[in-house]
């Protein structure tokens, strides 16, 4: 049985529906005064109580009143905000999505999220994976003034490409690398002979305008270094400090 022709209205509407379409002009990105991405390692060297440790203190930071005044003496108030786990060149877990942190509620269901993402632990130490993979992040719906990576670990680069390498091409694109580096009070046997934790992140990993490194004393000390150390993220226009800080339990 012969199909009867379509009428010519529906023609010419769906003839002209792909043209407004393809004008349709992309969404613009939200601006904000920061894109912070946080990245935290996952490595072996990590134990389930250390890696609780990072993760209660990522929470309880988003959760103090000094970081929420912070985010609200910004010029537009408001930051954005993502998490991911790494380990080897090729293990990033992305477990919390782009975020804007406009006040204590959304800093507090932020704070939530961390609390329920899955813990999991692998291997090796990539820190030029975790740049790699962080330098990607941006530009997903928001456009800060500054674009920042926070790299917490507690060892040096093991796996994957050459830091160096990776390290230039985040500089390269205007992202600002700041560090936060775990002094192990048990380290592992595979670490000797290893440069210092700290040394490390400053001469190696760090880098860019304002660039910073936290150094934390032991786990028990991660709540207070990230808190001191978002705060300084995210501050409007970040006051001098050294490029070094120590924090202590």
């Amino acid at each position: 049985m012969p199909t009867s022709p379509l009428p010519r209205r529906t023609l010419l509407g769906t003839g002209l529906a792909a043209p407004l379409l393809l004008l349709r002009p992309a969404r613009a990105a939200e601006p904000v005064d920061v894109e912070l991405v946080l990245a935290l390692d996952v490595s072996r060297s990590v134990d389930p109580v250390e890696q609780e440790m990072q993760f209660a203190g990522y929470a309880a930071a988003f959760r103090d009143r000094r970081l929420i005044d912070g985010i609200a003496n910004g010029a537009l108030g408001q930051v954005a905000v993502t998490l991911f786990t790494w380990s080897d060149w090729h293990i990033q877990e992305h477990l919390i999505p782009w975020t804007r942190i406009d006040g204590a509620e959304s800093a507090g269901r932020f704070a939530a999220a961390i609390e329920a993402a899955p813990r999991r632990t692998w291997l090796y130490t990539s820190i030029s994976g975790a740049v790699d993979f962080a330098s990607r992040l941006f530009g997903q719906g928001y456009e800060g003034t500054r674009r920042v990576v926070d790299i917490s670990g507690d060892g040096v680069n093991n796996s994957g490409r050459p830091l160096a390498e990776a390290r230039a091409e985040a500089l390269a694109k205007g992202i600002v690398l700041n560090g936060l580096a775990v002094l192990d009070r048990n380290p592992q046997p595979w670490a000797a002979g290893l440069p210092p934790v700290d040394s490390y992140y400053r001469d190696e990993v760090i880098g860019g305008p304002g660039a910073f490194l936290m150094v934390a004393e032991g786990f028990d000390a991660f709540e207070t270094a990230v808190k001191r150390k978002i705060i300084r993220e995210i501050a409007a226009a970040p006051p001098p400090g050294p490029q070094v800080e120590r924090a202590s339990a």
